[in-house]
């Protein structure tokens, strides 16, 4: 397993718990529509179907070099038609959408150079 994968695996699994915490039910993680991609959390918060997107990074040191982009800004417009896409996918293939709709939510995880890591939950970004 690649160090990157690694990082993404940490991420899910602290976004997952994250999710639990807050009272969703995970369905699915990792779920793959063949080349329409993947979605990296499927849950239901209470009557409606979650499809949640996961970004984690790791924060450089104040001042470090480079450019840090925070989590959320890795949700671009291209990035949430594919979600949506892969959300009425899901819905096609379990049996239609549920009585509360879809939401897509975000979770970022940002790690510092030190402490704990930093879980961020924003529901409904598109």
């Amino acid at each position: 397993m690649s160090a990157r994968s690694a990082l993404g695996k940490y991420g899910e699994n602290l976004a997952a718990r994250r999710l639990t915490d807050a009272g969703l039910n995970i369905l699915a993680r990792n779920w793959r529509a063949g080349r329409g991609g993947e979605i990296d959390i499927v849950a239901m918060d209470r009557d409606a179907l979650v499809v949640c997107e996961v970004k984690t990074r790791r924060a450089g040191p104040p001042g470090g070099p480079g450019p840090f982009q925070h989590p959320m800004e890795a949700i671009t417009p291209a990035k949430v038609e594919r979600l949506r896409a892969l959300a009425e996918r899901w819905t096609r293939l379990h049996g239609g959408p549920p009585p509360g709709g879809v939401r897509i939510d975000l979770v970022g995880v940002v790690l510092p150079p030190r402490g704990a890591p930093v879980v961020e939950h924003v529901r409904g970004v598109a």
